[in-house]
């Protein structure tokens, strides 16, 4: 059998509809193993989306990609929930590999010498995006219960943009209901979140649905004017690709989102509360860093600019704030960003994190730069996060 396509059966097994359930099959797919991964230590990700935010991927699934693909840890990082770690760190113990447990969400800098400032957020400034790393178990409950208001305030705005979207579609016959067409495609009602991404990949099913795989790019083109690259266009003009939703997903994150989005207010905590949360959970806070964008790696980012003229005033707020750590993707920047992100961590005494941002079912979980001596730093780091998280 076809690498891929028996790697689409075992997951299949793995993305059942109950964690217990998806825990057991992990336990028989290994079990039946003939042969296990080659193993890469040289290696670390810790930055697995699941189902719990947007991804391809359940806790379970995403254990089992990291370790198929050689990797010896994984960390699992979704948007303003972190209601699949418990569920990760079982499929970890299951798989024989180290699991670090974090969670993402953005954070109002008011009140800090970044106000109104464009940081690491395309999309609005003022609001910086924060990862909130190396979450003990004990924490875990605290978390759920601080973000289950601000998920429930999100999807209040999710339901405006999701009118806004219609707006737009209107002239397409393509209407999307918020409760019929995007929260199946989450886990909110288990703890999960639901982010821009769902909103944009119901609609581009919809599009699907509309124009026939066959017929989507000239859809995108000719009735969106929207622009495609020839790869794009390749791939939306290939019905067997089978990551076609997820290509198309990231044409519509590039394109749309400015023209649907709406400010984020009351669903973001405010920066100081969000210091003294992690300190009280006993969790790593880190600011993600971003940096000036040229050629998007993921195709969803535009080239802009964020915090690179000013990141030096950036690290003097985060060391005064109270945040201890600096978590970057390699693969996203260029060695000159990376040089000097790295002496900065290291003049202020940051922690640094590494993780490849996972959402989607065409990316790999290893990033090859962690190969460059410069980065073999992060594969410790991980590994010391592991066992901070065992005590």
């Amino acid at each position: 059998m076809d690498k891929f396509v028996e790697r689409q059966e075992v997951l299949k097994l793995l993305n059942a509809p109950k964690a217990e359930e998806r825990l057991a099959n992990l336990a028989i797919v290994l079990g039946g193993e003939k042969e296990k991964p080659e193993v890469k230590p040289q290696f670390a990700n810790n930055h697995i989306h699941t189902i719990y935010s947007f991804s391809p991927y359940s806790p379970t699934a995403a254990v089992y990609c990291a370790r198929d693909e050689g990797l010896q840890t994984a960390g699992i990082m979704d948007h303003d929930s972190i209601a699949g770690a418990v569920e990760f760190r079982k499929a970890g113990k299951i798989a024989g590999i180290g699991t670090t447990c974090g969670m993402e969400c953005r954070a109002n800098l008011d009140g800090t010498s970044m106000e109104g400032r464009k940081l690491n957020n395309p999309d609005q400034a003022g609001i910086t995006y924060m990862a909130i790393h190396s979450v003990p178990d004990t924490g875990f409950a605290r978390l759920q219960e601080v973000f289950g208001p601000l998920r429930e305030k999100r999807n209040e705005r999710n339901r405006k943009m999701v009118a806004n979207i219609n707006g737009l579609m209107e002239p397409y016959e393509i209407t999307l209901d918020f409760d019929r067409d995007v929260l199946p495609l989450s886990q909110y009602e288990n703890g999960g979140s639901v982010t821009e991404r769902h909103l944009l990949c119901a609609l581009s099913e919809k599009m699907i649905e509309k124009a026939g795989k066959r017929e989507c790019a000239d859809f995108v083109e000719k009735k969106l004017g929207i622009a495609l690259s020839n790869k794009q266009k390749a791939q939306l003009s290939d019905p067997e690709n089978p990551h076609f939703v997820y290509d198309l997903l990231g044409v519509m994150k590039a394109e749309l989102v400015e023209k649907i989005y709406i400010p984020a207010t009351e669903e973001c905590i405010s920066f100081h509360e969000l210091v003294k949360l992690a300190d009280e959970v006993g969790a790593i806070l880190c600011y993600p860093y971003l940096g000036d964008v040229t050629n998007s790696v993921t195709g969803d980012k535009k080239a802009a600019k964020f915090e690179d003229d000013f990141l030096v005033e950036l690290f003097e707020m985060l060391k005064a704030e109270g945040v201890h750590g600096v978590t970057y993707m390699p693969a996203r920047n260029t060695k000159e960003q990376m040089t000097r992100l790295q002496k900065l961590c290291r003049e202020y005494g940051m922690t640094e994190i590494s993780g490849e941002d996972v959402n989607s079912s065409r990316q790999s979980m290893i990033c090859k730069q962690l190969e460059d001596p410069q980065f073999k730093h992060l594969v410790d780091a991980t590994w010391k996060l592991i066992e901070r998280e065992k005590n």
